[in-house]
């Protein structure tokens, strides 16, 4: 079958199972890699006969809803040519199983086998193009049985990952998570940041008396920092700057992203500013958590 052919993720009670196998140097283990970081319970290169015991182990730990996923290929021997009756009978389980085949071109497999300077493992004496052929043909009956087959061949390994992603993940799996993160610069520049933005330009509450001793997600204290002319332009103009930034880092397979902004000690216009930007980030339909790291220390 082919991608098309694959369901969107379910909200059912059904747990889930992918038994990923295919072509050495195709991307197994990249793609069991993105299921991990969704939350996957992922094992690697186990005995076919065993995925249903752990599956079961696992269920029986987090709930039936578990997501489970396991890599499966020649390496386990003996053993891996009972695959197609372990599927079958999985099939018969209240899961929703599926059978993910990874497959690449010739050429493809033998550039990356040479970029990595590994043998491949079934080429024994001869060479990688003759191991390439011989796990191709004992592979055939898998990728005909496959409820999924990629072809690897033009993607990249963050292209790969976007794939697996839009394929397996939820929603909000698949969406940029942005952190606004406010912070005091007198505590450090926060090191986890991808852009540091300085709001100190921005007339400071501190020397109000009134305000003095409350924080920047106190209403008063908002609207005296946002009420400033600089700091209105600034927030528009950072959000026209980020946007682009966003989509590329959508684009470029980046689910995370840090945005820090600050001001002298972090429980001001900092706080503020962050909590403004990322309501209108909010707004445009991005998944936004908000930080104060030092809202407190003073």
């Amino acid at each position: 079958m082919t991608e098309e052919s694959i369901p969107s993720p379910t909200t059912d009670t059904r747990g889930d199972v992918v038994i990923i196998t295919g072509l050495a140097g195709a991307g197994r283990e990249t793609a069991a890699h993105a299921l991990e970081d969704m939350g996957w319970y992922v094992v690697y290169n186990i005995a076919p006969q065993l995925i249903g015991t752990l599956y079961e182990l696992q269920a029986s730990a987090v709930g039936r809803e578990n997501r489970f996923a396991v890599v499966v290929d020649p390496r386990s021997g003996p053993f891996f040519t009972e695959l197609g009756e372990v599927v079958d009978e999985l099939r018969k389980a209240d899961l929703r199983l599926r059978l993910l085949f990874l497959t690449a071109d010739e050429s493809t497999l033998v550039r990356r086998f040479d970029s990595v300077r590994r043998p491949h493992p079934l080429q024994g004496e001869e060479g990688v193009l003759e191991g390439i052929r011989r796990e191709r043909e004992m592979l055939a009956r898998y990728r005909r049985t496959a409820d999924l087959v990629i072809d690897t061949s033009p993607l990249n390994v963050h292209e790969l990952t976007m794939k697996m992603r839009s394929l397996f993940g939820t929603g909000e799996e698949q969406r940029l998570t942005v952190t606004m993160l406010s912070f005091g610069f007198k505590y450090g520049i926060p090191l986890e940041a991808d852009h540091v933005s300085d709001v100190r330009f921005i007339p400071n509450p501190y020397w109000v008396p009134e305000l003095r001793p409350k924080r920047g997600t106190d209403a008063d204290v908002a609207e005296f920092v946002l009420g400033d002319a600089n700091a209105a332009e600034f927030v528009e103009r950072y959000i026209e700057m980020i946007t682009p930034v966003l989509r590329g880092y959508s684009t470029e397979n980046k689910h995370f992203t840090t945005l820090a902004i600050g001001c002298t000690g972090g429980k001001h216009r900092s706080v503020a500013v962050s909590e403004r930007i990322g309501d209108e980030l909010r707004t445009a339909g991005h998944a936004v958590r908000i930080r104060h790291r030092d809202l407190g220390r003073e």
